[in-house]
């Protein structure tokens, strides 16, 4: 277990470079309670949520609302237009543009997709990608690969992609990433490791990664952190979040 020193606050530096959090969080659809849910990532007082497992069919677009006023967030991208992945970001970000992408469909699995989007903080430009990939071992080799396309072709010198990898650090997925990318609780560990599940932690398939030039001031599953309790974490979905606080330099 890493040890809990405080965690940065976020905030925009004199050289024009911001310290921000990021939070990516596998919410199940909200099928849990949703008032614990909004309390921790309203303790995370993150200035972008990466979802996985958003609302898809009846009124979804309503239920990411409803998520993202009670937690001090607005709607950003995603959700059922991205088969899943959603983005949420605090009134700190200037959006620049943001786009939604489906993966190809394997036959028998289910639809994955990217929310993507490019986000401003002071004069720090950043990209974003919240995933969730597959269960099936070779679709998701591949879905890493089209991940790493897609954060190249959002054009910007810095970005963040994060979510539910379905797979831990020893797989070929997930070093595949984290050869390109930095993996944020490898480069500097903060909170606790494993993210599966909140009962009985014993996994890490959830993951922050950072382009190079990002520095990472600390990740991880922000157990211990002020307004973060142990009963929230168990009841408002099957993952625990992972929390980073990065700092992002200007362009």
């Amino acid at each position: 277990m890493a040890t809990n020193p405080p965690l940065p606050e976020p905030r925009t530096n004199p050289d024009g470079s911001a310290v921000i959090r990021v939070l990516s969080y596998n919410i199940r659809s909200m099928r849990d309670d949703n008032t614990a849910l909004a309390r921790v990532i309203t303790a995370c007082t993150p200035d972008l949520v990466l979802i996985q497992e958003a609302p898809r069919f009846f009124r979804w677009r309503k239920k990411l609302a409803r998520l993202a006023a009670a937690s001090g967030q607005v709607l950003l991208s995603g959700g059922a237009t991205a088969a899943g992945p959603a983005l949420l970001c605090s009134l700190r970000a200037t959006v620049e543009r943001t786009e939604d992408v489906l993966l190809p469909l394997t036959p028998g699995q289910h639809r994955r997709g990217f929310a993507t989007a490019v986000v401003r903080f002071g004069e720090a430009r950043l990209g974003v990608l919240s995933c969730h990939l597959s269960l099936h071992r070779e679709e998701r080799y591949e879905q890493s690969g089209l991940l790493l396309d897609r954060l190249a072709a959002l054009d910007v010198p810095h970005a963040v992609a994060g979510g539910d990898l379905n797979e831990r650090p020893d797989g070929r997925s997930f070093r595949r990433l984290a050869t390109g990318l930095q993996d944020c609780w490898t480069t500097a560990p903060w909170g606790t490791e494993y993210t599966s599940t909140p009962t009985d932690p014993h996994q890490r398939i959830d993951a922050i990664l950072a382009t190079p030039g990002i520095e990472v001031l600390g990740c991880g599953v922000p157990v211990g952190l002020p307004g973060v309790t142990e009963t929230d974490l168990r009841a408002a979905t099957d993952h625990l979040p992972v929390l980073a606080a990065l700092r992002v330099p200007t362009a």
